[in-house]
């Protein structure tokens, strides 16, 4: 499976480009949807660059510190990407974590929007839907690089990984879940439910809202499709993606009820 290609001495990765794709898609989605939400459709371009590479940042921050298994067990440990920097910053081989790009991409915007007056909350709902298929494209990345596969299965959508992708207790096993297709296909389904909420509330909504279902709907996917990785990320334990979606998905949930529970309304005086 090519990875990329060459143009003269330079290499061009796949997972790269798409990773790029989703961004720019996201920022035009994001462009036109902001004149919707009263905001300057130029404002999606100009932070783009802050939320891309906070985003980078953020997801190689999360690799780094929550290696999976399989590179622990070769002794590729926080610590080694901490004493050898040039694999740390080495993202062409893959390993970018989505909690750590949503978590940097946010603090970017967190402080763009805070910097020009801007609402962030209102931003956040602007870029959430984007967001999402920014998710589905870059995941398309981890087919070329031959990552994120779940169990062996022949199930008819089944993906064949090459020998040297393999994890050493499952060499005799050819094909495996796409995991990164069952998570395309359920951000899917969070855009359809973020646009459906966006239209059905439209009078009760508030800002923030949109992102808030997002929180709650890519955390509950992701932890489900733990279950079927072989490669997961144990810190002191625990699968601290899925740990982490758990959390993320509950506080999100209680945070949009809080904001719509209904409000004890005052006694009138007697007459």
């Amino acid at each position: 499976m090519p990875s990329g290609f060459n143009i003269g001495p330079l290499t061009i990765r796949f997972y790269g480009l798409l990773i790029v794709g989703g961004a720019m898609l996201a920022t035009w989605i994001a462009s036109r949807r902001a004149r919707r939400y009263g905001e300057n459709p130029d404002a999606a371009w100009d932070m783009l660059f802050w939320v891309f590479i906070a985003g980078v940042i953020g997801a190689r921050l999360w690799h780094i510190l929550t290696p999976p298994a399989s590179l622990v067990k070769q002794g590729i440990t926080t610590w080694y990407y901490l004493t050898h920097p040039l694999d740390a910053i080495a993202i062409w081989h893959g390993g970018l974590g989505i909690p750590g790009a949503v978590i940097g991409g946010i603090i970017a915007l967190y402080l763009y929007t805070r910097k020009h007056g801007m609402s962030f909350a209102t931003w956040t709902d602007i870029i959430a839907p984007g967001l999402a298929l920014a998710q589905i494209i870059g995941r398309f990345g981890n087919f070329f690089n031959q990552e994120l596969y779940g169990m062996p299965t022949n199930l008819p959508w089944a993906i064949y990984i090459d020998p040297a992708h393999r994890l050493p207790e499952f060499m005799d096993q050819a094909y495996y879940h796409p995991l990164f297709a069952y998570e395309g296909l359920w951000n899917l389904m969070n855009i359809g439910i973020i646009l459906w909420v966006e239209r059905r509330f439209a009078a009760q909504r508030k800002p923030g809202d949109l992102f808030l279902v997002y929180l709650i709907v890519y955390p509950i996917g992701r932890f489900l499709l733990e279950f079927l990785r072989l490669d997961p990320s144990p810190v002191a334990g625990l699968n601290i993606n899925q740990t982490l979606m758990v959390i993320v998905a509950l506080a999100s949930a209680l945070t949009l009820y809080l904001r719509h529970r209904p409000r004890p309304q005052a006694s009138q005086p007697a007459a």
